[in-house]
């Protein structure tokens, strides 16, 4: 923990830097998922991020626009993923394979658990349209890779299975701190493609998968 935690900075350029910026949102994340969004002011995230709340307004006129910010974090590296994904001629389960262990492994390595925000009342609020919008965009990614795999169940249903499992990875974080996020990202990810009714996959459709997304 740097000694300067608690400690306000000067203002001006050194409050306006993007080190001050990236540290609110650090102090922001970890009492979002410590202490809880609504129990936690921006009083309280100012001290942590060692700045005063007139510099904290600076960069985030309101809490709620942290929470963006953060939830943004969970989302947008997947959907660029995704993107780049679906613009290749690699079979679908490839990369239905590869987009869920790139988007599990997102959500269980960052540094705090921001996917365990998503269930917060506040996430409906219309400041994080933008959030919701992109995650939207994230689950029609997935959809349209199930699609072409062939199944008797529709494919919507897949689909929201096969996100949920994915997300899932939060509540595991949650209820195991210390939980082996590799491991069950390879695990998810083959259960997404069992779930999308392609049969049980191999080491070669694993590797050609990663191979994607290094």
């Amino acid at each position: 923990m740097s000694s300067s935690v608690g400690r306000p900075r000067a203002s001006g350029a050194a409050a306006s830097s993007e080190d001050a910026k990236q540290a609110v949102l650090d102090a922001a994340a970890e009492l979002f998922t410590t202490t809880g969004y609504a129990a936690t002011s921006t009083r309280a995230i100012a001290e942590r991020a060692g700045l005063r709340q007139a510099s904290l307004y600076y960069h985030f006129p309101a809490k709620e626009d942290m929470l963006c910010a953060l939830l943004a974090e969970t989302v947008r590296p997947s959907l660029r993923v995704a993107r780049g994904l679906l613009d290749t001629d690699e079979p679908a389960a490839v990369r239905l394979w590869a987009l869920s262990w790139s988007d599990v492994r997102l959500l269980g390595t960052a540094r705090h658990n921001l996917g365990a925000l998503y269930l917060l009342p506040e996430a409906a609020a219309p400041g994080l349209a933008v959030f919701r919008a992109e995650r939207a965009e994230l689950k029609r990614a997935y959809r349209v890779l199930i699609e072409e795999i062939p199944d008797t169940a529709p494919a919507r249903t897949r689909a929201d299975l096969a996100f949920g499992l994915v997300e899932s990875v939060a509540v595991m974080r949650r209820d195991e701190p210390d939980l082996a996020v590799d491991d069950f990202a390879r695990h998810a990810a083959d259960g997404v493609l069992r779930l999308a009714g392609h049969p049980r996959p191999d080491d070669a459709l694993r590797a050609a998968a990663r191979a994607l997304t290094e």
